[in-house]
């Protein structure tokens, strides 16, 4: 995005009027809003707002925008951000054996197609190592030895504070999060999976899939809890199969469909796209 940007974004109980209030608040500033996006759940009665509006409209000041905003959260109990483009987050990329979703989000990295900075990628294994030190970035291998997982998960806490790690993602990182780490960073912390959860659970999926003769595979990109593999989903997507497909077959098609599931569910999480609500999401497009 070459033009700078504040997003706000914000969430509380619906009433009539907030819509009103925040547009009213933003334009007697001057604010030029661009894109606006606003859903009222009809289930939990909760009101959520994506707003962007042009920096250089409020003079490339975040707090007038901010200030708006805090006289009106009180009045409507709104939990709200607010957040500038120009700084890009910090996402630590963890990756095991499996390099396809890793090449992908570092191809869309260099290529300027994700907006975001990259301070490491870690790994249990050492086979990625030289491909991510071409694109120079720091590779940190953290093994995970079935007696010293506790250890383990420690040393990754503290490089995600010692790179001051905004997001993690699971690029097909081979190991389950032990569920302190994951409610640390709640909200923060994003998963591939192989399939539409729950389904095929375990080693193997596409095997089990082609010996069920399933006729979609597909992928879910969700944040990761406590509870495995049953956070709240981001995006999902299929691929249509049928009994020509070897397991070969599957197993690329379900690769190709993995990497543009994790690609855009990490494209709305970084563009504030995603409100977690209980343990569902609001994605605005």
């Amino acid at each position: 995005m070459s033009e700078r940007r504040f997003r706000l974004v914000l969430s509380c109980p619906d009433a009539v009027g907030i819509v009103a209030a925040v547009t009213a608040g933003i334009a007697r500033q001057g604010g030029w809003i661009t894109e606006a996006h606003q859903y009222a759940d009809p289930e939990s009665g909760w009101f959520f707002m994506r707003y962007e509006v042009r920096a250089d409209s409020l003079n490339g000041d975040i707090q007038r925008l901010e200030a708006i905003v805090t006289t009106l959260a009180e009045r409507f109990g709104m939990t709200w951000s607010v957040t500038d483009t120009a700084f890009a987050r910090r996402v630590m990329l963890c990756v095991s054996r499996q390099s396809h979703c890793l090449s992908d989000l570092l191809y869309r990295w260099r290529s300027g197609e994700l907006a975001m900075d990259i301070p490491c990628v870690v790994s249990n294994h050492e086979e990625m190592r030289s491909f991510v030190e071409w694109h120079g970035i720091p590779f940190l291998c953290i093994p995970v030895p079935a007696d010293g997982r506790e250890a383990a998960f420690a040393a990754l806490e503290s490089v995600i504070e010692e790179y001051r790690v905004d997001t993690v993602v699971l690029a097909r990182y081979m190991q389950v999060l032990p569920g302190a780490l994951c409610d640390r960073y709640h909200g923060r912390i994003i998963n591939i999976h192989h399939s539409f959860l729950p389904s095929f659970v375990g080693a193997r999926p596409y095997h089990q899939a082609a010996q069920r003769g399933v006729k979609l595979i597909g992928a879910t990109c969700h944040y990761a809890t406590a509870d495995l593999d049953q956070g709240p989903i981001i995006e999902q997507d299929v691929i249509r199969v049928n009994h020509h497909n070897t397991t070969d077959d599957m197993v690329r098609l379900g690769r190709d469909v993995e990497k543009s599931v994790l690609a855009r569910g990490l494209r709305g999480h970084l563009e504030d796209r995603v409100f977690i609500y209980g343990n569902k999401t609001i994605v605005f497009g």
